[in-house]
């Protein structure tokens, strides 16, 4: 049953979205560089292995269709951070061969997708024809606010180009840019346009992690069909990939977040020039979930969701949508069920808390019935207890026990981590919405009621003992599995009101593993749905 239940968390982390991507031929050829062509098969791409450039690493764009309205084109993207607010250049050695139209090598800064801030791509002074090899270069100034920098080499339309040797070196900023989009010209970026690029960042991070996931998982299905492996070990392999792919979401979601914090002061301190627009009421922030009407040109930024809504036309329509997306973040007590209760608990009632962040989709039902809801999604949820009367846990071989410590600490706590995949069917008794003629299903608006569960997996386990020794302050850290259950499994119902609910979570599965005492972890705290 446990590896039903298993397999199922792991499959609904990989399917959960799906990222539409612009093709790219990128299983062909070396992952340092990437290979865009407007139409398939329109253009060969890749490294040139003729004897004639043997050793000498040359990568090449040749036509192979004898009518192309579009180009090709290899290119690479880097950090900017390096670069940021400094003058670089771009150079490299370009061979060309009956090139009909135009080549070039090109650079672009870029802040996110969200804007480009400076862009050559030497149409002006392009490459055409026959030409033996002869070294170009583009200059462009790289502004404090950019993410990224993409350069490489293009060929438009019919033709040949080789190129070797392209490299990105800081300049004195002296240095003219060649672009006719030059980054010292650029605008300055909305407040507005920077939340809603951040936030996409954030989108794109979490749904490029799970098809990446759910490619290593058909990977290993297709092991075991050919008998490489067995399914036990499938099963092992894909709970591994599962815990990498979602610390990596961790890492870099956390980076965005403190970006879009930074942005957030920054408005607060007024360093946008749009403030004045701001207080005049054409755009407002709100930080948790809000089904407030907004005017027909205002902005509203939802920070907590992620959400920009420009006018209560486009905020109706995406909250309309059968399937809509909310950030969840739950938080409250925590403490175990020991044969059946809670009472006279070994933790302490008031010390020991959960915390829970996720991501979920809200989809109705039936189409035009407001009341049904699938609720589904993602969650990192943080377990921690306090021990009471100075004991902490001591792992003896398969037993983890809690044991009386000789040494009288200030402080013990045990944490574990856990990724889950919660499921709930929920009642939403928000009223639909009638305006000019076209019904509006509105959700997170009345009371709600959600029954169901979840299953996931442990991703790590810590114990922290904070005591004195010697008139220092000693704080010790242990991390292992402390013979913790693997797989995560339980039962959770929330009710409340708009976007905040009461919440209880109970694990069927024990604490620990093949423990003489059996104990259940069980939360309730507040839940938010951010709308």
């Amino acid at each position: 049953m446990q590896k039903i239940i298993l397999f199922t968390a792991i499959l609904m982390v990989a399917i959960v979205t799906q990222l539409t991507a612009q093709e790219v031929h990128t299983e062909k050829y070396p992952s340092a560089w990437s290979y865009r062509e407007t139409e398939t098969g329109t253009y060969e791409l890749g490294p040139d292995k003729t004897a004639e450039f043997t050793n000498q690493n040359v990568l090449t764009i040749k036509s192979v269709k004898s009518k192309i309205n579009g180009f090709g084109n290899i290119m690479k993207s880097v950090n900017s951070e390096l670069y940021a607010g400094k003058t670089v250049k771009m150079t490299g050695y370009v061979k060309s061969e009956n090139v009909k139209s135009w080549a070039g090598l090109w650079m672009r800064v870029d802040y996110y997708t969200a804007a480009v801030l400076a862009f050559d791509n030497m149409q002006n002074r392009a490459i055409k024809r026959t030409t033996d090899w002869k070294k170009y270069e583009v200059v462009l100034f790289v502004p404090a606010e950019a993410t990224s920098i993409s350069y490489g080499a293009l060929l438009e339309g019919k033709g040949q180009i080789w190129f070797k040797e392209v490299t990105l070196e800081i300049v004195d900023d002296a240095v003219p840019e060649t672009g006719m989009s030059k980054g010292r010209e650029h605008k300055i970026i909305s407040f507005e346009t920077k939340a809603k690029a951040i936030s996409s960042e954030i989108k794109a991070i979490t749904d490029s992690q799970k098809n990446a996931l759910k490619a290593e998982i058909d990977a290993l299905d297709k092991q075991v069909e050919k008998k490489i492996i067995s399914k036990e070990q499938a099963e092992v392999l894909k709970l591994k990939k599962a815990e990498e792919r979602a610390t990596v979401i961790e890492t870099k979601v956390a980076i965005e977040e403190a970006k879009l914090n930074q942005l957030v002061q920054d408005k607060v301190d007024g360093k946008f020039e749009d403030d004045k627009e701001s207080k005049r009421g054409g755009r407002s922030i709100v930080i948790g979930g809000s089904n407030d009407s907004i005017g027909a040109n205002e902005t509203e930024i939802n920070i907590a969701s992620m959400k920009v809504y420009n006018g209560q036309e486009d905020k109706e329509d995406r909250q309309s949508k059968r399937t809509t997306t909310q950030v969840v973040f739950a938080t409250g007590l925590n403490n175990v069920v020991t044969n059946g209760s809670v009472n006279k608990s070994d933790f302490r009632y008031l010390g020991s808390h959960f915390y829970e962040w996720g991501l979920t989709y809200n989809t109705r039902i039936f189409d035009q019935n407001n009341l049904w809801h699938a609720k589904y999604g993602l969650s990192v949820v943080y377990n921690n207890l306090r021990p009471t009367d100075n004991r902490n846990f001591v792992v003896n071989g398969e037993q983890t026990n809690l044991e009386l410590n000789v040494v009288k600490h200030e402080d013990s706590r045990f944490k574990n981590v856990n990724l889950v995949l919660p499921f709930h069917l929920e009642l939403d008794f928000t009223k639909t919405k009638e305006r000019e003629g076209k019904t509006y299903f509105r959700t997170h608006d009345s009371f709600r009621l959600g029954i169901g569960g979840y299953v996931g997996t442990n991703l790590k386990s810590k114990q922290y003992l904070n005591y004195d020794s010697d008139a220092y302050k000693v704080r010790e850290i242990t991390k292992g599995d402390f013979n913790s259950a693997t797989f995560i499994y339980g039962l959770s119902a929330y009710v409340g009101y708009k976007n905040t609910s009461l919440y209880l979570k109970y694990d069927l599965n024990p604490l620990f593993e093949d423990t003489i005492v059996k104990q259940n972890n069980v939360s309730l705290g507040v839940r938010f749905d951010l709308n």
